[in-house]
């Protein structure tokens, strides 16, 4: 198998146990065609997800599990799975089954084609959204349209985490978020600032129906609008500079 053509993709979880065996096996079935690697990332020990896969008894042979020492937290363990990712396209996607896996062809192949990062996109004409609180929708979709009007780095979509990332671009940027989702935006903010391509191809989000999501909105807010901002003072700079240039 070919480094150059192999997909990784890495969930980071947390007690997923309830969902974890649908999840790679829906994975594993959309990407059969195609050399592919399935990274569950964990914490702990404890973690119920290890102790549903270990009873799996059609438990793919792509899955590998990988312990996540850099730190608590959905960051630091998709952060372990990049390191432990050897695939060219990196995939991040919840276990939650919030994400449909028959997307990530498509993203694959964006990614093969040229771009560093390519969202699975909610709000773009073919993407949506089912089900979920509705302040946590509007607001994200208010961010990624604002986002993209105001800077415009092309998604619709700048805050969901299921992601397809290009080896070499990750190779090449220094990761900062330390806590947790929104480390989504600032690749892609970082991927824009660098001149790097972005894509995007639609995807419908569906609202989990077993165990409890880890998302919470007023303890990530601010550091999603951190990089909300890095992106509009970077597009700011740039209009300045060419209006001195123009003058």
């Amino acid at each position: 198998m070919g480094l150059e053509s192999l997909t990784s993709v890495v969930i980071p979880v947390y007690n997923e146990g309830p969902n974890i065996q649908t999840c790679v096996r829906r994975v594993h079935e959309a990407l059969r065609e195609h050399p592919h690697e399935i990274l569950v990332c964990y914490d702990f020990e404890g973690d119920d997800t290890l102790q549903a896969l270990t009873e799996m008894e059609d438990r793919p042979a792509t899955v590998r599990t990988v312990r996540n020492d850099l730190g608590r937290g959905a960051a630091y363990a998709m952060r372990a799975g990049f390191q432990a990712a050897r695939g060219d396209v990196v995939v991040t996607t919840m276990a939650d089954l919030s994400d449909p896996p028959e997307v990530i062809p498509a993203m694959a192949a964006r990614i093969r084609q040229g771009a560093a990062v390519v969202s699975g996109s909610r709000y773009m004409p073919g993407g949506r959204q089912e089900g979920g609180p509705l302040l946590k929708r509007t607001m994200s979709r208010l961010a990624g349209l604002t986002l993209r009007w105001l800077t415009g780095i092309q998604t619709h979509d700048c805050t969901n985490n299921f992601r397809g990332y290009s080896r070499q671009f990750l190779s090449a940027t220094r990761i900062e978020s330390l806590h947790g989702f929104e480390l989504a935006l600032e690749l892609t903010v970082k991927a824009w600032v660098q001149g790097r391509g972005i894509d995007e191809v639609p995807t419908t989000w569906t609202d989990r129906t077993q165990g409890q999501s880890r998302f919470r909105l007023l303890k990530w807010l601010p550091l999603y609008f951190h990089w909300y901002l890095v992106a509009v003072k970077h597009a700011l700079r740039k209009r300045l500079a060419r209006s001195r240039e123009s003058t």
